[in-house]
């Protein structure tokens, strides 16, 4: 293992060297490594086990001012590699050349790995917790140990890397009674342990809930988002901070800096140590940071990656990050906190004397314009404080920005959903159809 190491990283200077060579004027290289072991649970039972492995390398390049991409994976012709970056930079309109400068860092590692043998052992006690108390369920899960190694170098003197291990479940249960059928499902993504007794107990608590169908509430009612459904929520805001939407005149906070957006219980930002998508640096090279988005709901500062800092005359805010990597940086979010509130979850229920609980969503989510209808998956209905149970066929239509000024309640019950960490939340302003009887 040591002695591919050592060949990968010489590989990736080598190839910069030849860039170099070649006669451009800057170069950087992105490297990335990652090996996963997914374990497969199927019909409540160990399916099988895998490990993959790859190994890619992105080359940036710009010749004449103009930028070019090229990447390969696996075993690379090195000089190939340059002659695509230099063919496919002129296709391209000349730019400013903007790199991180020279530093050296090699960054302690985030998260370390568990074996196998320890995910499949997790496996089984949530699916046995699940069981003994609703043995008719069918399980399945995957539980997943992701070890990625990532490396930029670039003509600047730029040398850093780091390596992040993210350990990941999620458990899939489905109950058939008659005619009628239900599917939960929930997930952890967390670094260094798993905990198959909190998965368990979540799942179960929803089929606790569902005991029973129920007419679904209808009209503008409060609507209670569980922390794993309140992502379609942030995605949108997500969309609408991004600095390069900003530039395209998308974002409808385009003109709002400093202007109150959001309700006041909102506080949204950015900590590059917390939580499993934690990273030091982003794939430009510039040390990630703590921001503040929102706070008290008046908007502060959007995300930038150079190029569009540059535009926006903010300077980067090292967000700039690759869809995949054949893509170029760009403005992008490696984690989103948005602050808890006090009360905790059965406190909000018990303060709801006629509302709707939304934990499980079919159908797209809001776009940038934040307008949205979907269909209610795993719902339930709420009277008096109290859950009744499920409701089935029922929609929920609205708009993002308009629930988002109207916040009754922020829990306290903030969890990792995706790349945001975010607590439950109880919203006004939103439309609920539903048939009046189940």
């Amino acid at each position: 293992m040591g002695s591919d190491s050592q060949h990968s990283s010489s590989l990736a200077e080598e190839l910069l060297e030849r860039a170099l060579r070649s006669g451009v004027e800057a170069a950087e290289v992105y490297q990335a490594n990652a090996r996963s072991r997914p374990v497969f649970f199927e019909a409540n039972r160990l399916k099988q086990l895998e490990v993959s492995q790859s190994e890619g390398l992105a080359l940036r390049i710009w010749r004449d001012g103009r930028p070019g991409l090229a990447v390969a994976y696996g075993p690379v012709d090195l000089s190939d590699l340059v002659g695509r970056a230099i063919a496919l930079s002129q296709l391209n309109e000349p730019e400013i050349i903007e790199m991180a400068a020279a530093s050296s860092g090699h960054y302690p590692d985030l998260g370390h790995a568990v074996p196998v043998e320890q995910l499949v052992e997790w496996g089984k006690e949530a699916i046995d917790q699940v069981r003994s108390t609703l043995p008719e369920l069918l399980c399945s899960a995957e539980w997943e140990c992701d070890r990625e190694t990532t490396r930029l170098l670039n003509s600047e003197g730029l040398d850093c890397g780091y390596t992040d291990t993210t350990l990941s479940c999620y458990m899939e249960a489905e109950l058939i009674r008659g005619d009628d059928f239900l599917s939960v499902a929930d997930g952890q993504t967390r670094r260094g342990h798993l905990n198959p007794t909190d998965l368990a107990d979540q799942l179960l608590q929803r089929f606790h809930w569902a005991k029973g169908n129920v007419p679904s509430p209808t009209g503008k009612i409060p609507v209670l988002f569980t922390s794993k459904a309140a992502d379609m929520l942030w995605s949108t805001v997500q969309s609408a901070l991004n600095g390069k939407q900003v530039i395209e005149r998308a974002s409808p906070w385009s003109d709002r800096l400093g202007d109150t957006v959001m309700s006041p219980l909102i506080t949204l930002t950015q900590n590059p140590e917390a939580g499993p998508y934690s990273c030091p640096f982003d794939d430009e090279g510039s040390p990630t940071q703590p921001i503040t988005f929102l706070k008290e709901g008046t908007l502060q500062l959007f995300y930038t990656d150079r190029k569009i800092g540059r535009s926006l005359g903010s300077g980067t805010t090292g967000n700039a990050f690759r869809p995949g990597l054949e893509s170029y940086p760009t403005p992008g979010l490696f984690n989103l906190l948005v602050q808890p509130g006090v009360k905790s979850f059965e406190a909000m229920i018990q303060e709801m004397s006629h509302g709707l609980i939304v934990d499980q969503m079919l159908g797209d989510s809001a776009g940038i314009s934040g307008d949205f209808s979907i269909n209610v998956e795993v719902g339930y209905a709420v009277q008096n404080g109290e859950i009744l149970g499920r409701v089935k066929d029922t929609m929920v239509a609205g708009n993002v920005y308009t629930a988002l000024k109207n916040v009754v309640e922020i829990g306290s019950d903030a969890v990792w959903s995706g790349e945001c960490y975010t607590p439950s939340i109880v919203v006004e302003g939103l439309s609920v159809i539903g048939r009046g009887n189940n």
